[in-house]
């Protein structure tokens, strides 16, 4: 009852605040989530506090979309954008701390000095120089009637200013990149000075692992004191069986049959082509001539020794059954070697702009220069030379070399693959008109043009049905409580792993892009046990959740396999060590019943150990080891050595190390790359999108 008072004395507040909130509602439905939702429900993440929002998100996506044309998927374009925004905010703000702006002015040199902008002549004045006027005047009507031009415009300078502000930045950190003498002579002596040891090595595998027990605190303790080593993100393990709807036997017989059915109306019909068209072949017809050995092997002997007239087949080619009826029979060469002069005009492809001629003046021109050339066929080369647009070929006076029959436009190469060497004539392409002379020809030989119908293998509504019972079944098995994996044994089917599935993946090992697999795996409603059947392209899936990892500290269940060999190398060295103790190398031999060992002109540049391999932390005890005292119990990659540094030799000191130092520098400056990549590990970057795409 008090509450109800409560309610009933301020029951004209409450009026006004949902009456506010059903306003903002009517000017914007989305405010009313925003209304009484005070979390980031509409920001995408944030970069060192600053926020992204969805709508930024939002519009960075569409553009690139539009960019690519839709060549990327939903999710390679948001991790692009993502990547891309996290970028530009952060080398902004270290321009920003650094007091640099990069301004519209610097925007705008950057993009009038473009040799596209400077040599497009719509930009430019009278006299063919540019003119920043009538580029400004072109931006402004665009932008004022929102063009789709400007919208591209716009993109291209906001990355004009993005990379400015990245190359920066980065060339002012490399400009500060670089090296003392000192640091050269230091380096030049670590990496030569030569290091002579004697040594005793007991590997760590003359102890067996079964004697070294690891308990599962010893692994989280180990964990715990490397938390920034094993730290993962949040992910998805799932098992998930594949059942393949694969055409059958009887499927393709039953086509087969059914092609081989049309083999007299195809053998009979006057116009195979539309023949094959009207009966729905699920290839079109090739219309070029074939050489034998671009066709089905399996069928090329009986397609080569059959007449005009006569239909091959039915015969299996990859995924299709096919007849074949031969429409034409002809000899031709495999390869041609021809000479040409290429006079384009006004709407040919690949025109240069300067080429004003019209398709009427190409034609007149290449015409009297072939006249020209048959009265002098000597004049071939120099007119090339003079006149073809094609200049690769007209430096050669025309010479195109040797080409095979699918290599040239099919108006150049029929008349090349169906004339004899030294025809001559005038041959209209897309590109323009072509002067053509067959200059020789070789492996002349039995071609075919060839009509054929083809009808997919594909399985049967039944065979279909069978396979999506066969899922159905498999799942209702699960769905009684039965284990999963014990269940796919029972029906001698194999599930497949895929482990380690990220919020935002939407590839699924095995399967491909199924994103609706990885959504369904991150759902909130999802658990551990959880399964579901998918009706994807060509087969169905039941996939089975079989772990989830949170986002910060890697499991010890996840941890075990990579942390375990570690810790047993620890505990056995701990067992070897006092085997390895010793006031010499000789007692420590004789105690573990082995040799001494010699280590000759090792170095730190090269810490590989004659006979054991790389151990980098002995070779560095070596080297700042004095001479002939014996370091005992040292633990290595490998095992724990003992050993006693007999000789270090210098190398000769030189006049300078400048060379050095230049080195040194260059590589450090080879290293700017991977500045972004540590300046986002010191940033605190926020990643909501797994919010955005949870219900996808």
């Amino acid at each position: 009852m008090a509450v109800l008072s409560k309610i009933r004395e301020r029951s004209m507040f409450l009026i006004i605040i949902i009456g506010l909130a059903l306003f903002a509602f009517v000017l914007d439905p989305s405010t009313l989530g925003d209304f009484f939702n005070s979390s980031k429900i509409n920001e995408v993440g944030e970069v060192n506090g600053e926020s992204i929002s969805r709508q930024e998100f939002v519009n960075e996506l569409e553009s690139y979309k539009q960019q690519t044309g839709g060549r990327v998927s939903e999710m390679q374009a948001a991790k692009t954008v993502w990547d891309n925004l996290i970028r530009k905010k952060i080398y902004a703000n270290q321009l920003e701390e650094a007091g640099i702006t990069i301004g519209e002015a610097d925007v705008w040199n950057e993009v009038t000095s473009a040799q596209f902008v400077q040599n497009n002549p719509q930009y430019q004045n009278e006299l063919g120089m540019f003119d920043e006027n009538k580029f400004k005047q072109f931006l402004a009507n665009e932008k004022e009637n929102q063009t789709q031009l400007w919208s591209q415009w716009s993109n291209y300078m906001g990355q004009i200013k993005d990379n400015a502000e990245r190359n920066t930045y980065n060339n002012l950190v490399t400009a500060g990149l670089g090296a003392s003498l000192k640091e050269g002579e230091t380096e030049y002596f670590i990496d030569n000075t030569k290091i002579n040891a004697q040594f005793v090595y007991v590997p760590y595998t003359t102890i067996a692992d079964s004697l070294v027990k690891i308990s599962k605190s010893e692994v989280e303790a180990y964990i715990s004191q490397r938390k920034d080593q094993f730290q993962v993100e949040e992910t998805r393990d799932i098992s998930y069986v594949k059942f393949d709807i694969n055409p059958t036997a009887d499927d393709e017989k039953i086509i087969k049959d059914d092609v081989a059915a049309l083999i007299p109306e195809l053998k009979s019909a006057e116009n195979p082509a539309v023949f094959i068209a009207e009966n729905g072949s699920d290839t079109n017809v090739n219309s070029n001539f074939q050489y034998k050995n671009f066709i089905n092997q399996e069928v090329a002997d009986k397609i080569y020794d059959a007449n005009k007239g006569d239909v091959v087949g039915p015969y299996k080619d990859k995924e299709f059954f096919k007849i074949s009826k031969v429409t034409e029979v002809a000899q031709m060469p495999d390869s041609v070697r021809a000479s040409h002069i290429l006079i384009p005009h006004v709407g040919a492809q690949r025109v240069a702009p300067e080429v004003t001629r019209t398709e009427e003046d190409a034609k007149k021109l290449a015409d009297s220069l072939l006249t020209v050339i048959k009265r002098n066929r000597n004049k071939f080369s120099d007119l090339a030379k003079e006149f073809s647009s094609d200049r690769g070929s007209a430096e050669k006076g025309g010479d195109l070399e040797w080409f095979n029959y699918n290599r040239m436009t099919p108006e150049f190469r029929d008349f090349s693959f169906t004339n004899k060497k030294g025809a001559m004539d005038v041959v209209k392409t897309p590109f323009g008109y072509h002067i053509i002379r067959v200059d020789d020809q070789k492996n002349t030989q039995k071609v075919v043009k060839l009509a054929t119908f083809s009808r997919k293998i594909v399985p049967s509504e039944d065979t279909e049905n069978t396979v999506f019972r066969n899922a159905e079944q498999f799942a209702l098995e699960v769905s009684k409580g039965d284990d999963f994996f014990a269940v796919a044994t029972e029906n001698k089917l194999s599930p497949r792993p895929a482990v380690g599935l990220k919020v935002l993946d939407e590839n699924v090992p095995g399967l491909g892009n199924e994103r609706q697999i990885v959504s369904w795996a991150f759902s909130k409603e999802s658990s551990i046990g959880d399964f579901k059947r998918f009706d994807l392209e060509g087969s169905h899936v039941v996939a089975y959740i079989t772990a989830k990892t949170e986002k910060g500290l890697m499991p010890v269940a996840k941890a075990i396999n990579r942390v375990r060999p570690i810790l047993i190398n620890e505990k056995k060295a701990e067992m070897l060590k006092d085997k390895l103790e010793g006031s010499t190398i000789e007692d420590i031999a004789k105690t573990n019943n082995t040799s001494i060992r010699t280590a000759s002109n090792v170095t730190l540049k090269s810490p590989t150990i004659s006979g054991v391999g790389v151990e980098p932390k002995i070779v560095g005890a070596m080297y700042n080891a004095e001479l002939n005292k014996v370091y005992t119990a040292l633990e290595g990659n490998k095992g724990v050595f003992s050993f006693k540094v007999t000789n270090r030799v210098l190398p000769t000191a030189l006049p300078n190390y400048d060379s050095n130092r230049k080195r040194i520098s260059e590589a450090r400056k080879r290293l700017t790359y991977k500045m972004f990549e540590a300046l986002k590990e010191a940033t605190d970057i926020e990643d909501n999108r797994s919010i955005m795409y949870s219900s996808n």
